[in-house]
């Protein structure tokens, strides 16, 4: 009998959106932060974010917005467990967690949308209209000062 094992792995393009170091005033706390696992995808109408966050309840949701950068944050809490147990497999992460993305200036963060349902985040992202330049030609003067 034959066994196929696949393997499963993350797919990350460093060249079109980053994940920036968590830096802020959460590190200080003294907590452990972790990163959701988070899809980042192109669409005709612009930039898609999709972050899984089972457990975190949407007013516990923190997204601002910092330049070119997209902070997710928030906590999800850790009230299911026994008084007294021991761990045979721990995968799940509790807790303070943040995600900090470079959004790449071909998008506007600025007309972003937030969606969250059955612990799946979405944000979607337009793409920015580039305005044509005149077709004509024109000076532009310089003054004296």
């Amino acid at each position: 009998m034959s066994f196929l094992i696949m393997a499963m792995c993350k797919v990350s393009s460093v060249h079109f959106v980053q994940r920036s170091p968590v830096v802020g005033d959460r590190e200080m706390t003294g907590r452990a932060l972790w990163q959701p696992n988070t899809d980042v995808y192109v669409t005709d109408e612009g930039l898609v974010i999709k972050v899984e966050l089972a457990g975190v309840r949407r007013e516990d949701l923190n997204i601002t917005i910092e330049g070119h950068r997209l902070r997710i944050s928030g906590e999800r809490p850790d009230g299911c467990r026994a008084a007294k147990f021991n761990f045979l497999a721990m995968e799940i992460n509790y807790g303070p967690f943040e995600n900090l993305l470079e959004i790449p200036s071909a998008y506007d963060l600025t007309l972003a949308k937030a969606s969250y349902l059955n612990g799946f985040l979405r944000i979607d992202v337009p793409q920015v209209v580039v305005v044509e330049a005149p077709s004509k030609r024109s000076k532009v003067a310089v003054t004296a000062k």
